[in-house]
């Protein structure tokens, strides 16, 4: 097996470190980050085609693409897709935030994408892109839909202890959530059955966001930050934006096609562990 992560961000280390590939190769822009690099071979690219990358995508088995959108594209598709056409599998790592609002119903892969925002909008025409260039040339694509992402580095320990945490109140608000482990445990699941079609890297819970900020203070044995009402908070445009969709999400599919168990299940598990190991810090 030989994999090229494009894009070697959080979750495609985590899938990397998961599947354990014969070789393994991960892109970043960043020499610093490509000299930092572990678990993979550095390629670093840039606006323009590098011969380095297309020489590994033709020699890749397997193919993840994490990388975010550049100008509401797909920044791989256009320059290397006539050098992915020997793969055997393609996996595509996008966001629930396609479903857009359901107001507070529950969500599965067959609910139709429905995004209320231009760059939701964006991933379905990414999405499509790479499904119907996996039918062209006989190779299986899995679009892995991920919750709100959180693990070690990364996650509400970090957040109070930097000051940063809020506890934002909005009536009805919830959220599903996915820990970083568990992203690499279903990406590989779906990389070694060769899967393909939707499914959805999320948690059995959607919870109130303010739920889980005090539930990580209670294990810090810190008081939660005062509570504030969304209409009165000071937020980015961006950040109020994900205020805008209330769904549940289901992860039924995952389960049943890939087999998957998550470790965290649920964002009270995915704490628990994560502070009484310490991981929550950033350690591996």
């Amino acid at each position: 097996m030989r994999l090229v992560c494009l894009g070697y961000g959080f979750s495609a280390q985590a899938t990397a470190k998961a599947l354990a590939a014969d070789h393994t190769v991960g892109t970043t822009r960043s020499p610093e980050r490509a000299a930092a690099m572990t678990g993979a071979e550095p390629i670093i690219v840039g606006d323009t085609r590098s011969d380095a990358l297309a020489d590994a995508l033709r020699e890749a088995t397997h193919i993840l693409i994490g990388a975010g959108l550049t100008n509401g594209a797909d920044p791989f598709f256009a320059t290397y897709a006539d050098a992915m056409t020997g793969a055997q599998w393609i996996g595509y790592l996008s966001t629930i935030g396609v479903y857009g609002d359901a107001g507070g119903a529950w969500v599965d892969e067959t609910t139709p994408a429905n995004p209320s925002e231009p760059r939701n909008q964006a991933r379905v025409v990414v999405e499509e892109a790479w499904q119907t260039y996996g039918a062209t040339h006989n190779i299986p694509v899995a679009i892995i839909r991920l919750a709100g992402i959180y693990g070690p580095g990364r996650n509400q320990f970090v957040s109070l202890s930097q000051g940063k945490a809020r506890r934002i109140i909005k009536p009805g608000q919830v959220f599903n959530r996915i820990e970083v482990t568990d992203i690499g445990a279903i990406a590989a699941a779906a990389a070694r059955q060769r899967a393909a079609g939707i499914f959805n890297g999320a948690d059995d819970e959607p919870a109130p966001p303010q739920e889980v900020v005090e539930f990580a203070a209670n294990l810090m044995g810190v008081e939660p930050p005062p509570a504030v009402a969304f209409a009165a908070a000071d937020m980015s445009p961006m950040a109020r934006s994900f205020y805008s969709d209330v769904k549940r999400v289901s992860n039924r599919r995952t389960k049943q096609v890939l087999g998957v168990t998550l470790t965290a299940p649920t964002y009270r598990e995915g704490l628990t562990q994560l502070w009484e190991s310490g991981r929550w810090r950033g350690s591996s």
